[in-house]
């Protein structure tokens, strides 16, 4: 297979997981295809703070560029990414979205492909179901490739309707070399923990199972991680939020419960086929994972062995009522094997290179 393409991603952060979720996933999937010999350029805008909570030391994966939030340095950056032969715009960066979805266009040229890649496309899909006359929708058919975060067959479909030439999801994967068993920390001890932003369509979801559950047991601790968290009400004694994770921080997090607990945003439960990051972070970190119902999670972990499903509050107490650490450990060591033989980024790479040199031929400098 040909190597050595040239990429240049625009996206809301590699170096900062700081109100940015999809940071772990970027590293993940950059770093797989820089081993497989392609070369990546990472632009990124200095907002949200992220800078000041920069949580990367060493990116020999890929040149980092920030770029102050106004246009010039970001026409600036787009002229340097004219060269590339891969140029991927991303959702939700944050600032200049709209335009930048119309300026990468732009660079199209024979032997140059143009992709964009949505890291949330239930989100996508429902805004541009609701405004027929969003700009988005003229540029989908545009795109030589549309990569999804994840979505299956429900999100290929939506695209497939507003023309997208071709839509692949490449789901949220295991990177082994970020996240693994380790050694509890006092900080983060209790019976469940939960780490996740404040978000508009996350916060009932995570009233209605960690909160309810907080509620019906307050003799067990609960730990609460992610930002936003710290105005929430109920405050309940037995809850204790801990605020922003930094990356390096999270195997320790997932390994310090009895189990950990993953809640679906509802746009994304409702879609179906969406495994957050955490998913795999922390099976990763043989935690013990809890989660809601969603379609498809038979295709990345099956429940009752290798991870337990809940539909409520009521039932995650119940749950925890009578888990025992022996059983938390079969199935956290159940879904580590899982996502370690058939749900790593080194995977997820190939399959990203399959689709790209699928496309008409790229000229390989």
């Amino acid at each position: 297979m040909l190597k050595g393409l040239r990429i240049s991603f625009f996206g809301s952060s590699l170096t900062s997981a700081y109100w940015n979720g999809a940071a772990t996933y970027y590293r993940g999937i950059i770093r797989e295809l820089h081993k497989c010999g392609h070369r990546i350029t990472f632009y990124e805008p200095d907002v949200y703070e992220r800078q000041n909570h920069r949580d990367i030391v060493n990116l020999y994966y890929a040149d980092s560029v920030v770029y102050k939030p106004e246009i010039t340095e970001l026409n600036r950056c787009i002229e340097k990414a004219k060269d590339s032969d891969i140029i991927i715009k991303t959702s939700g960066i944050g600032i200049f979205d709209e335009y930048l979805e119309s300026s990468v266009l732009e660079l199209k040229s024979p032997g140059k492909k143009i992709i964009f890649w949505d890291v949330d496309a239930p989100a996508t899909l429902d805004r541009i179901n609701k405004n027929e006359n969003d700009p988005f929708i003229k540029l989908i058919p545009e795109y030589d490739l549309v990569f999804t975060y994840g979505g299956g067959e429900p999100v290929v479909t939506k695209y497939a309707g507003f023309g997208a030439r071709k839509c692949v999801p490449v789901y949220n994967a295991l990177d082994p070399s970020t996240h693994f068993p380790e050694y509890s920390n006092e900080r983060f001890e209790g019976t469940l923990g939960f780490m996740g932003n404040r978000l508009p369509d996350r916060e009932k979801r995570v009233h209605d199972f960690f909160f309810e559950a907080a509620t019906l047991l307050p003799d067990r601790k609960f730990i609460l991680g992610g930002n936003g968290w710290e105005s929430y009400i109920p405050t309940l004694n037995n809850v204790k939020r801990v605020g922003h994770v930094f990356t390096h921080e999270h195997n320790a997090f997932y390994c310090s419960t009895l189990a950990t607990l993953n809640i679906n945003r509802q746009s994304m439960a409702d879609y179906g086929f969406s495994p957050p990051t955490r998913i795999f972070e922390a099976a990763g970190a043989g935690a013990c994972i809890i989660c809601d119902k969603w379609k498809g999670i038979e295709e990345f972990l099956d429940p009752g062995t290798e991870c337990i499903v809940v539909n409520s509050g009521k039932d995650l107490a119940d749950v925890l009522k009578n888990l025992t650490a022996l059983d938390a450990k079969k199935i956290g060591h159940a879904g580590y094997e899982r996502v370690y033989s058939e749900h790593t980024y080194n995977k997820r790479a190939h399959c990203i290179e399959k689709e790209l040199f699928s496309c008409e031929s790229i000229v390989v400098r």
